[in-house]
C-alpha cells in the first residue's frame, strides 16, 4: 500500500505536502531561537546549551537535539525527492513549454524550482559554517553559537548568501504553504483567501525573523 500511494502524484504531492508543514514547524520555532541573539551572548550561548541538554536526565546529552536533526533529515530529503520526481513526470507529461503562462500564476510559483535548489545549497553552507565550521570565517569557537554568528555575519558574502536564501525561503513559504493546504484538502473557495493571507503572512514573518539576525550585526545592534 505505502509504495502504490508513493507510486502516485497525489502521494507524492502529500509527502510534500506533510514534510513542507515538518519543516515549517522547525523554521518557526528555529527563527524565535534566533531572535534571542538580540538579549547578548548570555542568554544565546545558554540558548544553544538547553538545545543539547533537552529531555536529560530521561535522555542523554544531545540525543534530543540528534532526534530532532533525524526528523529534519527525512523532511528534507522526501521533499526534495517528492519535487523532484513530480518535475519530471511534469516535463514527461508536457515535453514543450506552454507559449503564454497560466493566469495568476506568480513569480514564486515560477520560481519554486529554483528557490528549492537554492536552499537545498544554502542547508548545506549553513551546516558547514555554524555546525560543523568547516568553512566557518574568524576562527569556529565551539560551544559559542553567538561570537560564530557574529563572525559569519560581518563577512559581505556571509551576508549576502543567507540574506537571498531567506528571500528564496520566503518566496518558497508563500506558494508552499497555500499548495500543501490544496493538497491535504482545507482549501476551498471560502477558505482560499484566508490561506493565502496565512501564507503571506507566516512568509513575511519568518524572512523578516531570520534577516533581522544579519542586519543586527551589520548595523552594531549585535556585536
Amino acid at each position: 500500500m505505502a509504495r502504490t500511494v508513493w507510486d502516485s502524484s497525489v502521494g507524492k504531492k502529500t509527502v510534500m505536502a506533510v514534510s513542507g508543514i515538518v519543516m515549517l514547524l522547525y523554521l518557526a520555532v528555529h527563527m524565535i531561537g534566533n531572535l534571542k541573539i538580540f538579549f547578548g551572548a548570555g542568554e544565546f550561548n545558554h540558548y544553544a546549551h538547553w538545545l543539547r541538554t533537552l529531555g536529560e536526565p530521561f535522555m542523554h546529552y544531545e540525543w534530543s537535539l540528534w532526534l530532532i536533526r533525524v526528523v529534519l533529515v527525512v523532511a528534507v530529503v522526501a521533499h526534495a525527492v517528492s519535487a523532484y520526481q513530480l518535475s519530471r513526470r511534469d516535463i514527461k507529461a508536457r515535453p514543450s513549454k506552454y507559449v503564454h503562462r497560466k493566469p495568476g500564476s506568480s513569480y514564486a510559483t515560477r520560481t519554486m524550482r529554483w528557490g528549492g535548489i537554492i536552499l537545498g545549497l544554502f542547508i548545506v553552507w549553513h551546516i558547514l559554517d555554524l555546525t560543523t565550521g568547516t568553512t566557518h570565517s574568524g576562527g569556529f569557537e565551539t560551544g559559542k553559537p553567538y561570537q560564530n554568528v557574529v563572525d559569519t555575519f560581518s563577512t559581505w558574502y556571509g551576508n549576502t548568501i543567507y540574506i537571498v536564501a531567506m528571500l528564496a525561503l520566503g518566496l518558497h513559504i508563500r506558494h508552499g504553504f497555500w499548495s500543501a493546504a490544496q493538497t491535504l484538502g482545507a482549501g476551498s473557495r471560502t477558505r482560499d483567501r484566508a490561506l493565502k493571507t496565512t501564507a503571506n503572512v507566516l512568509a513575511l514573518l519568518l524572512t523578516a525573523g531570520f534577516v533581522a539576525v544579519p542586519v543586527g550585526v551589520m548595523t552594531g545592534v549585535v556585536s
